[in-house]
């Protein structure tokens, strides 16, 4: 099997591998195992891909199409395994297998050139939030995913440290921080949450429509999960002259029709922006955080 990681996977690893982290090098051969261990057929890698992991598209013994992804540990494969398992398809890709020794998932083939966010905007939307819902499940007894205050203690950590070094950008981390401690201590209630929702992430499938993708799985209110779906499409917004009122009205829009306290749905929109916004600046994508940190400041 010949073939190379996408650039874009290269890279997004890049910006965030430890120093001596050799999962990239061992990619090829640990795919290769992977593939054999299934007995299955490569038909290509998906281009461009995700950001933290190999997408293959494959068949199995018996012809049927599926997906094989592998992801680094740091990408915490074994919570969206989990995850997938708890939905067992509503909502969301199908796993096709209970077998976690080597951290790959054998997956539902999807229509993976066919998102969401290839519908007009309004349309995109709907049929996005519509699928979100569908995740928002209790979870299970005794569960081990990170909750919302564990992954947003760890990123607010970082987010100090930017504001040390970047001091044009310590005004909305300040603001940022003040929302997040707002909304902690008090949430409405705690839900299994997709983690990083956006239109992308919502494929069209043959057994439902669309289907959600590439969870990163979390604990909490489902206002985290929404907010990273206000800001979609955030160059378009940018560009309009109506940008920051075309931004309220998506967060009234989304919190009526999924059932969300909207000052709450602000609150954690401008955490999520402000935090991938400083991201951005700390990793060298000027031009992202830029878009972000405007945003930000909208709300």
């Amino acid at each position: 099997m010949a073939w190379e990681a996408p650039p874009r996977l290269v890279r997004a690893l890049g910006e965030t591998a430890p120093a001596g982290d050799d999962w990239l090098a061992r990619l090829p051969a640990a795919a290769e195992e992977a593939v054999a261990r299934r007995g299955l057929t490569v038909e290509r890698v998906q281009v461009p891909g995700g950001r933290s992991s190999l997408v293959l598209l494959v068949r199995q013994p018996d012809g049927t199409p599926a997906v094989l992804k592998l992801a680094p540990p740091r990408a915490r494969p074994e919570g969206e395994r989990a995850a997938l398992a708890r939905w067992a398809g509503l909502g969301a890709v199908q796993l096709l297998e209970d077998d976690a020794r080597d951290g790959a998932l054998l997956l539902e083939r999807l229509h993976p050139d066919v998102s969401v966010r290839s519908l007009p905007e309004a349309k995109a939307l709907l049929e996005a939030a519509g699928t979100l819902r569908r995740l928002w499940v209790e979870p299970p007894a005794g569960h081990a995913y990170e909750t919302v205050a564990e992954r947003t203690g760890r990123q607010a950590a970082a987010m100090r440290a930017s504001a040390g070094a970047e001091p044009e950008v310590a005004p909305l981390v300040e603001a940022a921080l003040a929302a997040r401690e707002e909304l902690l201590a008090a949430p409405p209630e705690q839900r299994l949450l997709h983690g990083t929702f956006r239109q992308s992430k919502v494929l069209s499938g043959e057994r439902m429509p669309w289907l959600a993708v590439g969870p990163d799985p979390v604990v909490g209110e489902s206002a985290f999960d929404l907010a990273r779906l206000v800001r979609d499409r955030v160059e378009d917004l940018i560009a309009q002259p109506s940008g920051p009122a075309t931004t309220r009205r998506r967060i009234k829009r989304l919190a009526e029709s999924l059932e969300v306290d909207q000052d709450r749905l602000r609150g954690w929109t401008l955490f999520r922006a402000v935090e991938s916004g400083v991201r951005a600046l700390r990793v060298g994508r000027p031009a992202d955080a830029e878009l972000l940190l405007e945003f930000a400041g909208w709300l």
